[in-house]
């Protein structure tokens, strides 16, 4: 970390503030922080960094829509985000910086694969979508209750594992939760829920593992700066964003970034 240049801060810092961004407005678009902090920084420390930034993020981001969250979600969905977890810490136990570089890079690019499903299906389906809640209330914390176990524990185990090695579990839970048919409001509450939660747990396992410790945090001091404002920069924009756009700029950068660590 003593070798980070001026435009390796800048690049952090730009990160940083995306991860505020993302909290509060589009949820998953993290996934090209992690990659510009695995560019910037040796990848395997670079997701103890990245954690207590991502931590300031889900306060803030709770504090915003603390009560939009749909707990019934959250309780199915937690056993499962634990074993992942687990099973993502055993790796990371023997797993070097090459390992960790290649296996983010790999699962940014299935991220990016799931986001460009998800938007495929969500447009075949549209006008579907469109008949079957022409008759309902249009509210936002709307989730529909009925997902089966299995799903949420293939989504669950998934999630954990992919938040722990690379805190790259943003897409998968989107997915999720936009499949248990979630709004707007609903759909950022859960999340910022989720996310402090599980991010809060995985601080100890991180310690243990060495990727957290003083030098990683005072880092850590530095860009907690740069996530305020990038979260109320979300908050202020949420309602005004062109959410198309903007997942093709976040799916194309994932991508490159990804195709970047897998080359390096």
């Amino acid at each position: 970390m003593d070798g980070i240049g001026v435009w390796g801060f800048v690049a952090l810092a730009a990160a940083a503030a995306l991860v505020g961004f993302s909290k509060t407005a589009v949820s998953g678009a993290n996934t090209v922080s992690l990659a510009v902090f695995a560019a910037v920084l040796p990848a395997r420390e670079s997701t103890g960094v990245l954690l207590p930034v991502l931590i300031v993020g889900d306060v803030l981001a709770v504090l915003t829509y603390r009560r939009h969250a749909h707990w019934p979600t959250l309780w199915r969905l937690f056993p499962a985000v634990a074993a992942g977890v687990v099973v993502g810490t055993v790796f990371l136990l023997w797993a070097d910086d090459a390992a960790v570089r290649t296996s983010i890079g790999a699962i940014l690019m299935l991220m990016a694969g799931v986001t460009l499903w998800r938007r495929h299906t969500a447009t075949r389906d549209a006008a579907t979508e469109a008949a079957e809640s022409s008759g309902a209330a249009d509210t936002d914390d709307a989730a529909e209750p009925s997902n089966s176990r299995l799903k949420a524990r293939s989504y669950g185990v998934l999630g954990g594992f992919t938040t722990m090695v690379a805190n790259a579990g943003g897409p998968v839970m989107s997915l999720y939760l936009l499949s248990a048919g979630f709004r707007k409001l609903g759909f950022l509450g859960t999340s910022a829920w989720f996310f402090l939660i599980v991010n809060t747990t995985k601080v100890p396992f991180s310690v243990g593992l060495g990727l957290i410790d003083g030098r990683s945090l005072l880092l850590d001091v530095f860009l907690a700066l740069f996530v305020v404002p990038g979260a109320l920069i979300g908050k202020a924009c949420v309602n005004r964003i062109n959410q198309r756009v903007f997942e093709r700029l976040v799916i194309g950068a994932t991508i490159l970034g990804g195709v970047e660590l897998l080359l390096r």
